[in-house]
């Protein structure tokens, strides 16, 4: 492959991510809606190690366990900050 080859393979996935953040930030509004109602707190430990653990094992590399540590934690801290900022505007 080429570099533009590559680049327009690296553009698309980014547009595909781009798409996959959003809905995942949609579906974490729903679950801060339902938290509201049920009184639940927006951070939830045990369900974010969960995830943590879930996502290393299943890591084909080549990043490395800490690096898919590192990003799902932002995507689930942006996700947080977003519940929080909706629920307090309703």
């Amino acid at each position: 492959m080429t570099i533009d080859e590559i680049r327009q393979e690296i553009d698309r996935l980014d547009n595909e991510l781009l798409k996959i953040f959003n809905r995942r930030a949609e579906l974490a509004l729903a679950i801060g809606h339902l938290k509201k109602e049920l009184d639940l707190p927006v951070y939830d430990p045990d369900r974010e190690k969960r995830i943590f653990n879930k996502m290393t094992a299943l890591n084909p590399g080549p990043l490395d366990n800490q690096a898919i540590k590192r990003l799902f934690e932002r995507v689930i801290d942006e996700s947080r900050t977003l519940e929080r900022i909706k629920s307090k505007g309703r």
